[in-house]
């Protein structure tokens, strides 16, 4: 029995130098979303301790960091495109580990730990064929939602982090508007104990992440319109249907209905290919068509270079422009430190103001953007921002706008044209086409716009029953939707095969989702 003990002493303290010496030390201030975390000591050494606990056992640490490399891709993109701060992923390792069909005690499930009338409120699918809770792109839009409404409230995304757990009415009442707009906060022995989790485990992982899973594999993503099965699609990719079904555990009974797109995931050997944080990825459905300006938004931007070291200066260009990989969020201080290059330059060719934060995994230019893109023509998706274009294709933000004449983000639309290298005329017609259903070298049907705001014309409607008005046009027929006790968007886009995000667009829905009973929505069908 000794000899067993002074054995297991001896194997501990073989690995204990190589661990304690990858284990990171926690900083005295931690910058979160856009927020400086100020620790005591007293905080420190708590978190410290967490961090140390993630550690423990080298090989259930390797497992989970698997995962998270494995998943993380996808979360980070969905945060960006949603407008929630990516230093956020960490809470979805501290909420699953990263584990599809994970459950807690109070029967809260998937990766980012949904109730089934929680997850409904933001829109997730969950019946007895499909639980969106354990798809990693849904889930995490839904958890992004759900973050967006509380911050509006709330203004201080660590207070909007802690209403996670505690719930929005919960976090109201523990903290008043005490912490409402600030972006300093002191973290000490007081401090909410889920927040100083989700720190420990923002420290544990933030220099682990963004790196290949240890056996090769990374995570494909593959769009498909229903109905079909989960057998049928493997077919189509090459796979065994249980490798679906293991990936793909929301499609509870291996079905695909066509009420939508869904994602299918599965697993690939070999490098991901680099997809840069300032492209938005929107999921090609490889049985439809598209458009050669949708194509082209695709391809950009363009990295080139050693990606390997692409945290450095001078390693890789994006769109031909030197650009350097921010590797942590925070300040732009940080970023300027890292590339060495100084602050004010940073800001002015990537057209960033002095409150903008940095992103962390995101491609910034370390050299003057171009008057003009490679491409002619970019088709606005939902959620877009000029910044975000100018971005995506390298062209500095002052010629994209005066190049459309549009000036603001609120004069955006889906499915907009815009000019990437010529000037639209005084009084030319603003083109505007569906933003993810156009027909290859169908021409854009032009739409009349104001001088800087675009107007849509709206033609005499006619009503008829079911509290419905038909307005009929050329192309389309106008639906006018009234809303009843009980609905919600996601209901109503069921019930006219459109997509939430139509429905926010037809009718300048904002985020929030707030319907009211009575209140009529447009639909165009």
């Amino acid at each position: 029995m000794k000899k067993r003990i002074l054995c297991s002493l001896i194997f501990i303290m073989s690995w204990l130098p190589q661990l304690l010496a990858q284990v990171p030390e926690v900083p005295s201030v931690i910058y979160f979303a856009d927020m400086t975390l100020r620790l005591n000591e007293q905080a420190r050494r708590e978190i410290q301790a967490d961090v140390n606990a993630l550690y423990r056992s080298p090989n259930y640490f390797q497992i989970k960091l698997d995962r998270v490399n494995l998943y993380m891709p996808v979360v980070e993109r969905v945060l960006r495109e949603q407008g929630v701060p990516v230093d956020m992923k960490y809470l979805v390792i501290q909420e699953s580990s990263l584990i599809s069909d994970a459950v807690s005690t109070s029967n809260a499930v998937g990766f980012w730990q949904f109730k089934k009338g929680t997850a409904e409120e933001v829109f997730m699918r969950v019946d007895n064929q499909i639980d969106e809770r354990k798809n990693i792109a849904s889930s995490t839009r839904g958890a992004a939602e759900y973050l967006k409404k509380h911050q509006r409230y709330l203004d201080n995304w660590a207070i909007t982090l802690i209403s996670y757990q505690m719930g929005l009415g919960g976090a109201r009442g523990h903290f008043g508007d005490q912490h409402k707009g600030k972006r300093t906060m002191d973290i000490d022995r007081n401090s909410y104990w889920y927040l100083k989790k989700f720190l420990a485990h923002k420290v544990a992982f933030e220099g682990q992440t963004g790196k290949l899973v240890s056996n090769g594999d990374y995570l494909h993503e593959h769009a498909v319109k229903g109905p079909t099965t989960l057998g049928a699609v493997a077919k189509t990719l090459g796979v065994s249907e249980n490798h679906l079904k293991e990936y793909n555990k929301w499609a509870t009974t291996g079905q695909i209905p066509g009420d939508k797109v869904y994602i299918i995931s599965y697993i690939r050997k070999g490098v991901a290919p680099v997809r840069p944080a300032i492209a938005d990825y929107e999921p090609r459905i490889e049985a439809g068509p598209q458009t050669a300006a949708r194509q082209n938004s695709e391809a950009f931007p363009k990295v080139t270079g050693n990606t390997a070291r692409a945290t450095q200066r001078g390693q890789v260009k994006v769109n031909g422009i030197k650009a350097v990989l921010a590797s942590n969020s925070g300040p732009i201080e940080q970023l300027s430190d890292q590339a060495n290059i100084r602050e004010r330059k940073l800001r002015r060719v990537n057209d960033l103001k002095k409150s903008d934060p940095i992103v962390g995994g995101a491609f910034y230019y370390t050299k003057r953007k171009k008057g003009k893109a490679e491409v002619a023509e970019h088709i606005v998706q939902q959620g877009e921002t000029l910044w975000k274009i100018s971005q995506l294709y390298g062209i500095r933000m002052h010629s994209l706008k005066a190049k459309n004449r549009i000036y603001k983000d609120a004069d955006l639309r889906p499915g907009m044209v815009l000019k990437l290298q010529g000037y639209r005329a005084r009084n030319e017609d603003i083109k505007v086409v569906a933003p993810s259903r156009v027909q290859p070298n169908q021409p854009a049907t032009p739409v009349q716009v104001a001088e800087s705001r675009p107007s849509f014309s709206t033609p005499p409607r006619t009503t008829n029953s079911n509290n419905t008005v038909s307005t009929p046009s050329e192309n389309q027929q106008n639906i006018e939707h009234v809303v009843q006790p009980g609905d919600t968007l996601y209901a109503i886009s069921r019930k006219h095969d459109v997509s939430v995000d139509q429905i926010r667009s037809w009718n300048n829905i904002d985020e929030s989702n707030l319907l009211k009973v009575g209140q009529k929505l447009i639909i165009k069908k």
